[in-house]
C-alpha cells in the first residue's frame, strides 16, 4: 500500500488562473492545453478554421475558451470554468476565474481550494489594481503557492529590464501582503515562450517555464497532517438484522491521518472514544471520503466533529473572520445570516463590522458602515449555536465557512476564521 506521502504527492494539483481583462488569460490557457497535447484533432481543426476566418496568420488559441466568454456576455452566469489536463509528471485541475472586477467572488470560489494561483500581469501595464486585488485574495485564502505570469513579453521586446521592474514591484506587493512562495515567469502566451517550452527569445531568464513550475511545486507539506479533524456527514446504521450492531460515520477527512486505535473526542459534546476501524483501508488521509467506526455506543450526529483530544479545535460562540462579500445587497451591522461550516449550519448575527480593505492602497479602513459587493473585510459574528473551528491560517478545511441569506438561501459571502471564542 502507498504511504501517506506517496498518496499526497500523486494527488492532483489544483490551480486557479486570474488576471485583468485582456491580460491574455484565454491565450495562456489555450497555449498550455495545446503545447501539452490536450486538444483533440477536431478541436484544433475548428480553431484553425476560425482563426483563418478572422484573418489571423496564426492559430488563435484563445478561441478554445471564447465559448465561455460568449455565454457570460449573453448573461449566463458561470462561476468558474474547470478544466482537467494531464502531463507525464502530474495531474491538474484548472479553475478559470473571470477577469472583470465584478467577478471577484468567482476568484474567491476558484482560489478557495487551489494549491497554486496563476496571476497574469500584462508586461506593458505592470502591476494594476486587479493584480493587487487578486494578490490580496490569494494571501487572504492562504493559497500555498503563487505564480505571476508576466505575459506579452513579445510586445515589450522581450526586455529583461522591463521584467525586472515588474518583478521588483511584485516582490514589494507580496512582501506587504504575506503572499506565500511566489514566483515570476516571463512569457509570451501568443508565441509560446516559457509556457511549456523554454524560449531562445529570453536567454537572460534562467528560471523554470510555467509548466515546469507547476509540475515540480511540492504540495505534500501544504496539507495539515497533524491536526485530526473529521466532520460527520452521515451516520450509517444498516437496516438489515445481521448488521444491527454496525454504526459508522461517513464524511471527508478535513485534516490529519486517521488510523484504528487513535483517541477521539466528539465535539461539541466532548464525548471520548477510540477509532475502532477505518472501513476498507488501513488509514484515512486528508481529502479522502471514508467511513470511520468508533468503540462504544456513542450519540454522534451529522454536524459533529471528530478530533484529536490532545490537539483540539476551538468550540466557538463568537467568530472573527475575513469576509469576501458576494451579494449586491450590502452586509450591515446586526444582519442575520446562516453560517455553513463543514457539515454544520447555524444561525448567526453580525456583531460588528471591524474593517474593509481599500484595494487601491491595501490599507484597512476601520468601522465601515457596510460591506458592498466584492468588498473584502473583517467581521465579528455572534452564533446561535457553537461551531467547532480552527483558525484559517492553521487549517484551511476547518477554518473556512460560507454565509447564506436566510430568506433566499443564496450564498452571499465566503469567510476565513481569524479567531473564535
Amino acid at each position: 500500500m502507498a504511504t501517506s506521502k506517496e498518496f499526497l504527492d500523486s494527488e492532483l494539483l489544483r490551480l486557479v488562473t486570474a488576471g485583468s481583462v485582456d491580460d491574455g488569460k484565454s491565450t495562456l490557457i489555450g497555449r498550455l492545453l495545446f503545447d501539452t497535447k490536450q486538444i483533440l484533432v477536431d478541436q484544433l481543426e475548428h480553431i484553425e478554421d476560425a482563426s483563418r476566418r478572422r484573418g489571423h496568420d496564426y492559430v488563435d488559441l484563445a478561441l478554445l475558451t471564447d465559448g465561455l466568454r460568449a455565454e457570460r456576455e449573453q448573461g449566463i452566469t458561470i462561476d468558474v470554468a474547470y478544466r482537467s489536463f494531464v502531463t507525464p509528471r502530474r495531474r491538474f485541475q484548472l479553475a478559470d476565474a473571470p477577469g472583470h472586477v465584478q467577478y471577484t467572488r468567482n476568484m474567491v470560489t476558484g482560489a478557495s481550494t487551489a494549491d497554486v494561483a496563476v496571476i497574469l500581469v500584462d508586461a506593458r501595464k505592470g502591476v494594476i489594481e486587479q493584480t493587487r486585488r487578486h494578490s490580496y485574495i490569494t494571501a487572504m485564502l492562504e493559497t500555498p503557492h503563487v505564480v505571476y505570469v508576466v505575459n506579452k513579453m513579445d510586445l515589450v521586446g522581450y526586455s529583461e529590464e522591463r521584467f525586472d521592474e515588474i518583478a521588483l514591484e511584485l516582490a514589494e506587493l507580496t512582501s506587504r501582503l504575506g503572499v506565500h512562495d511566489e514566483t515570476a515567469v516571463p512569457v509570451s502566451a501568443l508565441k509560446g515562450d516559457n509556457v511549456v517550452e523554454r524560449t531562445e527569445a529570453m536567454p537572460w531568464y534562467a528560471g523554470p517555464t510555467l509548466l515546469e513550475r507547476l509540475e515540480t511545486v511540492e504540495i505534500y507539506a501544504d496539507r495539515n497532517n497533524d491536526d485530526r479533524r473529521f466532520p460527520v456527514q452521515w451516520v450509517i446504521r444498516p437496516m438489515a438484522e445481521e448488521h444491527h450492531d454496525y454504526r459508522g460515520y461517513a464524511g471527508r477527512v478535513a485534516s490529519g491521518v486517521w488510523r484504528a486505535g487513535d483517541e477521539v473526542v466528539v465535539l461539541p459534546s466532548g464525548l471520548r472514544s477510540r477509532v475502532a476501524a477505518v472501513d476498507g483501508a488501513d488509514e484515512a488521509l486528508p481529502g479522502q471520503s471514508v467511513t470511520i467506526r468508533l468503540e462504544g455506543d456513542l450519540d454522534v450526529a451529522r454536524g459533529d466533529m471528530l478530533a484529536d483530544p490532545d490537539r483540539r479545535p476551538t468550540t466557538a460562540r463568537e467568530l472573527t473572520a475575513r469576509v469576501a462579500w458576494m451579494s449586491e445587497r450590502p452586509l450591515e451591522d446586526r444582519a442575520r445570516l446562516l453560517i455553513k461550516h463543514t457539515t454544520r449550519t447555524v444561525p448567526a448575527r453580525v456583531d460588528q463590522l471591524l474593517s474593509v480593505v481599500d484595494i487601491t492602497t491595501l490599507e484597512e479602513q476601520t468601522s465601515p458602515t457596510a460591506l458592498e459587493l466584492n468588498d473584502l473585510g473583517v467581521v465579528r459574528f455572534r452564533l446561535a449555536e457553537p461551531l467547532v473551528v480552527d483558525s484559517y491560517a492553521d487549517n484551511r478545511a476547518t477554518g473556512a465557512f460560507i454565509l447564506i441569506d436566510e430568506s433566499s438561501n443564496d450564498t452571499v459571502g465566503a469567510a476565513m476564521v481569524v479567531d473564535g471564542s
